[in-house]
């Protein structure tokens, strides 16, 4: 997918970007399609990955056995699959509901590990050629602690800033914000798609936004199908998706390929 975007430094066109999403990691199912999109991606040869959260599952009666913690230590057998992702310009990740719900700390530290690291409501710079630009991570909006303002802090408000968080419908107020373009996962494009009808389930925060590309104003916002699944192991007119993204300085149509 080609995105052409106004405020994108000159230096920067062509700059391209790989994003995974909800890998949901169990050592049967999702491993498949997280395996299998490593590959892929690094066949790629992207310049930056983003990963936009839950990389594991809170079993759906956790409160009642206790099986938190259990959950979060799925993040290893995982982070060590995604640590063999390789980019130029490095590997950035936030975290989704699911990897709060299990332990926050446990699943940063362990992605850190492999040298994934997490984006708490903070920004990292990307130069080039004497330009730059910001990636920023919101902390997950249902479970975690997102500032918005904090995320930003420090940005000069006239540069380039992409900005990664898991609920696609945060973007409500992130177009109000100077953020040019935002990266979400969280709804599995709503793992089955019926024709006609849509998604008999979305989850919260992914009602308006659930799937694909949408031009906000001045945010351009993209929803990523992810690699795993929940509650279900089946997916209906939801692949497993791998985003790759070509960007282009200067305003324009997206141009989008599928394969």
């Amino acid at each position: 997918m080609e995105l052409p975007l106004a405020r994108l430094p000159e230096a920067f066109d062509g700059f391209s970007i790989a994003q995974l999403s909800d890998f949901h990691y169990d050592p049967y199912l999702s491993i498949i399609p997280i395996r299998r999109a490593v590959q892929m991606v690094n066949g790629l040869n992207p310049d930056l990955i983003a990963l936009t959260g839950d990389f594991v599952t809170v079993p759906m009666f956790a409160d009642f056995i206790g099986n938190f913690k259990h959950a979060a230590l799925d993040t290893e057998p995982c982070g060590e699959i995604l640590s063999q992702l390789r980019a130029r310009s490095g590997r950035f990740c936030v975290l989704g509901n699911h990897d709060f719900s299990a332990n926050r700390r446990l699943v940063t530290e362990i992605l850190a590990s492999y040298e994934l690291p997490v984006l708490h409501n903070r920004a990292v710079a990307i130069e080039r050629s004497g330009s730059r630009i910001w990636i920023a991570g919101l902390d997950d909006c249902m479970e975690g602690e997102p500032h918005i303002d904090e995320s930003l802090k420090g940005i000069p408000p006239n540069e380039f800033v992409m900005m990664l968080v898991h609920e696609p419908d945060v973007a409500d107020e992130l177009r109000k914000r100077a953020v040019d373009l935002q990266l979400s996962g969280h709804s599995h494009g709503g793992q089955i798609w019926l024709p006609g009808i849509g998604a008999p389930w979305l989850p919260e925060l992914a009602h308006k936004y659930p799937r694909g590309l949408r031009q906000l104003d001045s945010l351009t916002l993209y929803t990523n199908f992810g690699l795993g699944t929940i509650r279900i192991p089946v997916r209906m007119n939801c692949p497993p998706e791998v985003t790759f993204f070509i960007l282009r300085s200067g305003a324009g149509k997206p141009t989008i390929t599928s394969s």
